[in-house]
């Protein structure tokens, strides 16, 4: 049986989950005030350690298989993978990958500086198009133009009382911008080409550019937003990256997310359709292709 989640408020702002019932979980962050998902306690059974594959070099890649899902159903496993970056990858992830998985797509939601930096191994992925989905083009240039706004966004970095209030102020932004509109368009275009073996997805760290990807994708396909939320904060499990309050995966910033697509679009299914594209026949095209 799962246990029962109710959400809380730490002693810093930051929207935490934690276990109804029960003492706080022991998957703290090093700061001990920024509370973590704990695999195996918070699991659902149906997707152990939330779909966490055991990679060599890929600590946070998972497989949205075993997702509860529109109809009583589960998303298929083994066809929709979220991560973060594939540069790491041993011989061997790269083989199972190609191989065991069929990689067929990869979808790369970071800037042209991060690919040119840390190029994704397609050489040795030869049968997987790489599809550049670049959701924060020039975005943070295009918000920021006046003084005031560049001074209100230093401000918000700068804020030792609210370390998460830059993200949570820009967020909404990996959405709504006409970069992000376009990048998450092209990725769902890009799962609905793919009707043949994986689609994989990745930003930096597989947590914010990505979170919002397979936010999207799982909504598409029915998935509770309970168990929307527990796939992104489960990122905190995984990454290798150091953790930060300012930056760690927090429901504050996926409801602020959420809240500025009802604000817009009625919702995250308005968005998807109005500003995506995605018709009613597309929807049910992904639910019949990746629900069991």
């Amino acid at each position: 049986m799962m246990s029962r989640h109710v959400d809380t408020v730490d002693e810093n702002g930051l929207s935490v989950r934690v276990l109804a019932g029960d003492a706080l979980p022991g998957g703290t962050s090093a700061h001990g005030d920024h509370y973590r998902p704990v695999a195996g306690e918070m699991d659902d059974p149906a997707r152990p350690h939330f779909g966490r594959i055991d990679f060599e070099r890929l600590p946070n890649t998972r497989d949205l298989g075993g997702l509860p899902a529109a109809d009583g159903r589960r998303v298929r496993p083994g066809l929709l993978l979220r991560s973060g970056l594939l540069c790491w990858a041993s011989d061997d992830d790269l083989r199972r990958l190609r191989d065991d998985y069929r990689l067929r797509a990869v979808v790369d939601f970071r800037d042209a500086t991060e690919l040119a930096e840390t190029p994704d191994p397609m050489r040795l992925l030869p049968e997987a198009r790489l599809v550049h989905a670049d959701v924060l083009n020039q975005v943070y240039e295009g918000i920021t133009q006046s003084a005031e706004a560049r001074r209100r966004f230093q401000r918000l970095k700068d804020d030792d009382d609210d370390p998460a209030g830059f993200l949570a102020e820009f967020y909404p932004h990996h959405l709504t911008s006409e970069a992000g509109i376009r990048a998450y368009a092209l990725f769902i275009r890009t799962i609905l080409e793919t009707d043949d073996g994986a689609v994989l997805w990745h930003c930096h760290v597989g947590r914010d550019r990505c979170g919002m990807g397979s936010m999207l994708i799982e909504h598409i396909l029915g998935v509770p937003m309970a168990a929307i939320e527990d796939d992104y904060l489960a990122t905190n499990l995984y990454t290798d990256e150091p953790t930060t309050l300012r930056a760690d995966a927090n429901l504050r910033f996926i409801r602020v997310a959420v809240e500025a697509l009802t604000s817009q679009w009625g919702g995250i299914g308005g968005y998807v359709r109005d500003a995506l594209g995605v018709s009613d026949a597309d929807v049910s095209e992904l639910r019949a292709r990746y629900l069991e």
